[in-house]
């Protein structure tokens, strides 16, 4: 089984990714790969962060490697907190300030449509490849589930009447965005690899 480093240092997304792409390649973390950094969030736009990721930790091992940039855009508030999800109310990323900052901003607002949307970046070789991942849902009015992390409690994705909070990974996954972006990734690493 080919191993990928996962440039990430969120133990749940490293989780999720993992179950993803389970059987099929060996992810690595960056816990697992001995790589102890930080790796900044400088710029305005999900692409540019991921490859920002992608691209320092290629720098460092010199093996394959992705990473991603995930955010919550609301319509109604001009695709915020998008790019800044995880530090919407503060420098550090704690979830119950954002979730309330959000839930805060939308007292006012009929209008709650809003959209998950992740941005993986692969650098495979030295050459850096991009894949998409769009879930399309709404912002509940108050938090609901303790499962999940960062806004999920608030995230209801169309089809469904939970929020991501409220679902277990593989219900989660039949809408995730995540899963959506890194299915992409799958493919394009199963065809780049079938032709080795």
């Amino acid at each position: 089984m080919r191993s990928i480093i996962f440039a990430s240092n969120n133990e749940n997304k490293v989780e999720e990714i993992k179950k993803i792409l389970k059987g099929r390649y060996n992810v690595i973390s960056l816990k697992d790969a001995g790589i102890n950094i930080d790796i900044p969030e400088p710029y305005d736009t999900l692409e540019e962060n991921a490859f920002e990721k992608s691209r320092t930790i290629y720098a460092l091992s010199g093996k394959d490697c992705f990473s991603e940039d995930t955010g919550l855009e609301v319509m109604a508030l001009n695709n915020e907190p998008g790019v800044k999800s995880a530090r919407y109310a503060a420098n550090d990323p704690v979830f119950k300030s954002n979730t309330a900052k959000l839930l805060h901003a939308l007292i006012p607002i009929e209008n709650r449509q809003a959209q998950f949307r992740t941005v993986i970046s692969l650098m495979l070789q030295g050459t850096e490849y991009q894949f998409e991942g769009i879930c399309k849902g709404f912002i509940s009015r108050f938090e609901k589930g303790i499962l999940g992390f960062g806004y999920d409690p608030l995230f209801i994705p169309e089809g469904s009447d939970k929020t991501f909070g409220e679902m277990k990974m593989d219900e989660k996954n039949k809408f995730s965005h995540r899963k959506k972006a890194t299915a992409k990734l799958a493919a394009f690493l199963n065809d780049h690899y079938g032709k080795d």
